[in-house]
């Protein structure tokens, strides 16, 4: 085997170890932003806010982080809506809203991270070693092997499946 095989089977093996639990981590809240759209693992939380007083329709749903927020009834200084009520005049908020836990929710910011969260610096470097295991894998098996040849079949087959579901 040539060096650069065994360096690259050795930063491979060594990188993967490391990367283990990252992996794990993007893994399984990859699995859940799945299903984000639904009520999986979500409970409800009973929040009680102030925001800045005189917020009108989507502002205030903007603000109170609330996704399709529509505002229902207006009585007096109160505005009701399905997930609760605002008082105009002082700000407060008074809702309840469907939470993940926590955990579920810090696991999947690593996701949603942009150029603004400390976050994204992980995002880049766990995408170039992903980047750097695909690379890596060709140097795994010499190319005159059976084995090596079948690789390049699950590779294709693996591309063209990316490709007919991208393209759907």
């Amino acid at each position: 085997m040539s060096s650069v095989s065994t360096k690259m089977r050795i930063f491979h093996r060594y990188l993967g170890f490391f990367l283990a639990g990252i992996m794990a981590t993007y893994s399984i809240s990859g699995i859940i932003l799945i299903f984000r759209e639904t009520e999986f693992l979500k409970s409800d939380v009973h929040k009680v806010v102030t925001v800045k007083p005189g917020l009108q329709g989507q502002e205030l749903g903007k603000e109170l982080h609330i996704k399709g927020f529509k505002p229902d009834t207006t009585i007096g200084d109160v505005v009701s809506f399905k997930q609760g009520t605002y008082n105009v005049k002082t700000g407060v908020a008074d809702y309840t809203v469907s939470e993940q836990p926590a955990i579920v929710n810090k696991m999947t910011k690593l996701h949603k991270a942009t150029t603004n969260d400390p976050l994204f610096y992980l995002n880049i470097f766990f995408g170039l070693s992903l980047l750097f295991f695909v690379i890596s894998s060709f140097w795994m098996f010499l190319p005159q092997t059976s084995i090596f040849k079948k690789a390049m079949l699950f590779t294709l087959a693996g591309a063209v499946l990316t490709l007919v579901l991208l393209l759907l």
